[in-house]
């Protein structure tokens, strides 16, 4: 074997073996690998096929399926060994899982596979409890004449029961091969017997139902030499071989398995047999590819061998997803608490990290990722200064302009609210009030404490709008509460912290709401008061803005209601009718003219006392009495008073929660040992020798060039069943096979891998011709 056969068939086998070392240490039980399954009815020849592929047998009691699943892995190596244990299932417990990996048995010439076999029955509890498990047994060869190649043998399929195996059974097996068969990285061996219909056999089914479009669907025959020969049966078959009936991407393939009269046959004697069959009759017509066990082996080993390759980069992304996933469950399981110091420490940190997040939510700080990014809109529920700032522009909008029980407008005048009444026939209500309310005063005078009753009346709505306000905020400030809880405790704890903070709440919500009822009182119960000069200057104003409406009106009845578009004209008028004008503004009624004074106060009044009810209503009873507050509802004191039995009952862990976070932590471990793999195959230095397929640059070697990829490229994700199948570092035992081209996928992992350095050796052109890849 060549300098570079060598190299290849060494990273081939570190290749196969970081995956079957990922898959044992239990890292298919989170994450999909590629694998080669072999999938089958019952007595189809799948046990045939395993001992033609290493040599070895794995017969089984004829009509007795096997109860689970068998990784057989093959590697290629100058001295023979075999290694066998079990990967328990995730279903087992901590101590069953212990016992079955502590299980080494010792294979040698006297005690066999098959007796190994028989004994891991017995570990698996399979011997008297005739049922199937999850679990998984490895069989690890090694030899000078075995491929590099891992399968998975799966139970066979079937469905009538018996004595000792029940339709139940059938089922689960249905249903465990279906759930392998399902996995997207997973390439279906299907194998036939051609003593049997192709379409009658329950594996073809199953195949085409997982896998529609027949992508990774490798079919075998076996059993050709039950066929008549020249039968137009076996024509059918061979067709099928060709892949002219039943068409699937990776194609077929024919085994001849031993006949029962070949039983004692060694596995040269074996292959021997083989040999002869496929070179006479209708079967010499098929390529040399398509039929024979050492074809097989290399088809395999390559197709093998470029899904690992192919799926690479995927796979380093799913498990970087993984990974996150468990970080985040970690954390949403919070640190160990079944000590009382770990919990109090735990109690600790969530109250100062509650702390801390609800103060940057008070202060309107929005650096920390729990808050979200400036378009994250769906976090806005967490941004409580923003949320509150929010609200009081809309309680200060509608409190101004719905806040009044009546609308009082002027004729010419916009008006508001759901209850709106003319100034002219609101003063004459005030009139009405005047003489229900007279006392000593002269006319035109009134009681001082009419302005309190009506403005008391005027804004009567306050009550209902402040609280409808206090409930929103509340609502919200118990939301965000919640958020920053469920954030910095674990789930199991977030809900009873949340009880303790919101008691916290609900006292601050309490004194909020008897904050506003104080603030309101003054305007209900207490006569009018103010020192604001706004209020004069507010009468001053509405007096002047009306008198001038006034005035305009009559100069316009009088002189003409274009006067005013044209300002810098010039009219002569007589001056006393400017002072009778004048002088018919003067309100002659008394009790009109001090009703219409009236109304002027208690709107100018109306107006100062709003503004101060807003101001008053944000700044201390939402302000003072709830937002500014909300930081301290868990405090380093209030922490420290609870003793030893309420700390328990707020953190303590449920022995769900502990079984949860050792598994979580397992997964992690796995996981993170898993992608340092992965990352080390894709940092490969000779990925070119590790593809075993051409590179992008040019090839210059003896004074030949040619560049790569010429080809047409397969339309599957793997290679064409016709192509060529062989890797180099198949070729010195497999003279037939020819090297097949590298798939799209395959060249864009490798040019994701980065480029390649001087002194890489090429694997174009074959048989020495070895140079260098030009920088």
């Amino acid at each position: 074997m060549s300098v570079t056969d060598n190299l290849q068939s060494k990273h081939h086998r570190d290749l196969l073996d970081i995956i079957d070392k990922l898959r044992s240490q239990g890292f298919g039980n989170y994450i999909d690998l590629p694998e080669i399954i072999v999938c089958g009815d019952q007595s189809s020849g799948k046990s045939s096929v395993l001992e033609a592929i290493s040599g070895q047998s794995f017969l089984a009691k004829d009509g007795v399926c096997t109860r689970f699943a068998t990784e057989l892995s093959l590697r290629r190596d100058a001295t023979k060994s075999v290694n066998v244990f079990i990967t328990p299932g995730p279903d087992r417990s901590l101590d069953e899982a212990e016992a079955l990996r502590s299980w080494k048995p010792k294979v040698t010439d006297q005690v066999g596979i098959e007796t190994v076999i028989e004994e891991a029955k017995g570990k698996l509890g399979l011997l008297q409890n005739k049922t199937f498990c999850d679990d998984i047994l490895h069989i690890e060869l090694s030899g000078p004449n075995q491929p590099h190649l891992t399968m998975v043998d799966l139970p066979g399929l079937f469905r009538a029961g018996n004595s000792d195996q029940s339709e139940e059974d059938a089922q689960l097996v249905s249903d465990m091969v279906a759930q392998y068969m399902n996995r997207p990285r997973s390439i279906i061996l299907a194998v036939v017997s051609a003593k049997n219909e192709y379409v009658l056999q329950e594996v073809t089914a199953r195949a085409k139902k997982a896998d529609p479009q027949g992508l990774r669907t490798l079919g075998l025959i076996t059993k050709p030499d039950t066929l008549d020969p020249n039968s137009e049966s076996e024509a059918r078959w061979v067709d099928l071989a060709q892949n002219k009936d039943v068409k699937l991407q990776l194609g077929w393939h024919v085994l001849k398995n031993r006949s029962y009269n070949q039983k004692s046959f060694d596995s040269a004697q074996r292959d021997d047999a083989e040999r002869e069959f496929f070179s006479r009759d209708i079967w010499a017509t098929l390529d040399r590819s398509l039929c024979g066990v050492e074809a097989l082996k290399t088809r395999l080993s390559s197709l093998l061998k470029r899904e690992i390759l192919r799926q690479l980069p995927e796979l380093v992304q799913e498990v970087e997803r993984q990974l996150k996933n468990c970080d985040d469950r970690l954390e949403r399981l919070g640190a160990d608490r079944d000590t009382p110091i770990k919990q109090h420490q735990y109690l600790v940190k969530i109250g100062s990290d509650f702390s801390s997040l609800m103060v940057a939510a008070v202060q309107g700080i929005w650096t920390n990722p729990f808050f979200g990014g400036p378009k994250e809109f769906k976090l806005y529920s967490r941004r409580l200064r923003a949320i509150v700032q929010n609200r009081l522009r809309e309680f200060a909008e509608h409190i101004r302009r719905q806040g009044a029980s009546q609308s009082i407008h002027e004729e010419d005048e916009e008006a508001y609210g759901d209850e709106i009444i003319s100034r002219a026939d609101y003063i004459k209500e005030v009139q009405d009030s005047m003489m229900f309310s007279r006392g000593c005063e002269l006319p035109g005078l009134f009681n001082p404490l009419i302005v309190g009753r009506l403005f008391a009346e005027q804004c009567r709505p306050w009550r209902d709008i402040a609280e409808e306000l206090s409930r929103d905020i509340a609502s919200n400030t118990y939301k965000v509460a919640e958020h920053i809880m469920e954030h910095v405790a674990a789930e199991e704890v977030a809900p009873k912290m949340l009880e303790l903070v919101n008691s916290g709440i609900d006292q601050l919500q309490t004194s909020m709401k008897q904050k506003i009822d104080e603030l309101l009182t003054p305007h209900f119960e207490q006569h009018a008061i103010t020192y604001n000069p706004r209020l004069t200057a507010n009468v001053q104003e509405a007096q002047r803005a009306r008198n001038k409406r006034m005035i305009q009106s009559k100069i316009q009845n009088t002189f003409g209601a274009k006067l005013f578009a044209k300002p810098d004209e010039r009219i002569h008028v007589n001056p006393s009718q400017i002072v009778d004008l004048f002088l018919d503004g003067v309100e002659p009624d008394m009790d009109r003219y001090g009703a219409s004074f009236i109304v002027d106060y208690m709107q100018a009044y109306y107006k100062v006392a709003l503004a101060r009810f807003i101001d008053d209503v944000s700044n201390i009873a939402i302000e003072g009495c709830l937002i500014s507050k909300l930081p301290d509802l868990l405090t380093p004191n209030m922490i420290f008073d609870l003793d030893l039995e309420e700390v328990e009952r707020l953190v303590g862990e449920s022995p769900e929660t502990a079984k949860e976070r050792s598994q979580v932590r397992e997964k992690l471990s796995i996981l993170q040992d898993g992608l340092r793999k992965l990352q080390r195959l894709t940092r490969a230095k000779d990925v070119s020798i590790l593809a075993g397929g051409k590179s992008h640059q040019m090839v210059k070697t003896a004074g030949l060039e040619r560049p790569s990829d010429t080809e047409d490229m397969p339309k599957s994700p793997y290679d064409e069943p016709n192509s060529d199948w062989l890797a180099e570092d198949e070729r010195a035992s497999s003279p037939e096979a020819r090297t097949p081209p590298m798939s799209a996928d395959e060249d864009s992992w490798l040019a994701a891998a980065g480029k390649k350095k001087k002194g890489v050796l090429s694997l174009w052109p074959p048989n020495g011709m070895i140079g260098r890849v030009e920088p």
